[in-house]
């Protein structure tokens, strides 16, 4: 099936890609590539759809993607506003794990790095106590050039591979997602519509229409696409836009957070909020309050 990639700009004479995003918003579209992708958040937020999974991102993160894990980092709706003086900055390093450096992985020395490239299919988050190392060796990665490049990736990788640090994947689902450039414009299109009117009272004849398929028709198109029921990705949505109000403490209360991301009562907000996270609002709110004063 012909599918929905992104091209990345590889060079013949490279076989490790980095480039530098100066724009205003992040890429807007879900899409995968051949490529696993190595990203350095330096400025703005939003919400990352990676595989069948949801989770917000902000300025100074690193997060990997595996080769042909759907994803896309989605910015916040603000960055899209006509007059919006926002911007985001960040630093990828695209690498094709079966392509000019697959053989280089076959030697017993580097045995260990295809392992970990393996096991890393599903993509994570890379804990905050190795941000500046991490970030440190990614600018080397992306200023160097020629031999001095790859010597720098191996190093890169060689880091990676040594995190003891339990990793958690950002997809939960080993299936690869498959979309024809059809279904893959009408799902970013169903994407959208949601991310834009999570605040809202949208009902499943709503986000149907939007779609243009009848309600049944919808469900069945959006679980097979998605691995995802149509209410449970609205849940995350919005239990997501929550995480990012609390965390930023720019709140009047939780009840106000609840309402603000379209819930109605505050016991249907609990209930969701737990069922996503793990933990109520308060104890995730207390959870990370006490993390960050760990931090300073």
């Amino acid at each position: 099936m012909k599918t929905l990639l992104f091209t990345i700009p590889v060079a013949h004479d490279k076989s490790v890609i980095s480039e530098q995003f100066n724009l205003p918003f992040f890429y807007p579209y879900l899409h995968r590539h051949k490529e696993a992708q190595l990203t350095w958040i330096q400025k703005g937020e939003g919400t990352l759809v990676a595989g069948n999974n949801m989770h917000s991102f902000k300025a100074g993160e690193i997060y990997l993607l595996g080769a042909d894990l759907p994803h896309v980092f989605k910015s916040n709706p603000e960055y899209f506003g006509a007059e919006s003086d926002k911007n985001i900055s960040a630093v990828s390093i695209f690498f094709n794990p079966n392509g000019k450096l697959s053989s280089l992985f076959e030697l017993p020395e580097l045995r260990s790095f295809k392992n970990f490239i393996q096991r890393s299919k599903q993509g994570f988050k890379l804990p905050d106590d190795y941000l500046k190392p991490m970030s440190d060796l990614m600018l080397r990665v992306d200023t160097a050039s020629g031999s001095e490049k790859v010597f720098d990736f191996f190093n890169l990788l060689n880091f990676l591979n040594n995190i003891k640090d339990q990793l958690t994947v950002l997809s939960s689902s080993e299936k690869v997602i498959n979309v024809n450039i059809d279904e893959g414009a009408r799902i970013n299109n169903i994407y959208n519509f949601i991310i834009q009117h999570y605040n809202k009272a949208i009902t499943l004849e709503d986000v149907s229409q939007a779609a243009y398929m009848t309600p049944q028709a919808f469900c069945r198109y959006f679980k097979k696409h998605t691995g995802h029921t149509y209410i449970s990705f609205l849940n995350e949505v919005r239990i997501n836009e929550a995480c990012k109000r609390l965390t930023a403490n720019k709140f009047e209360s939780i009840s106000a957070v609840a309402y603000n991301c379209g819930f109605n009562t505050i016991t249907n907000f609990n209930r969701v909020f737990k069922c996503v996270k793990g933990s109520s609002p308060k104890g995730y709110l207390d959870s990370y309050q006490k993390n960050v004063n760990v931090a300073q």
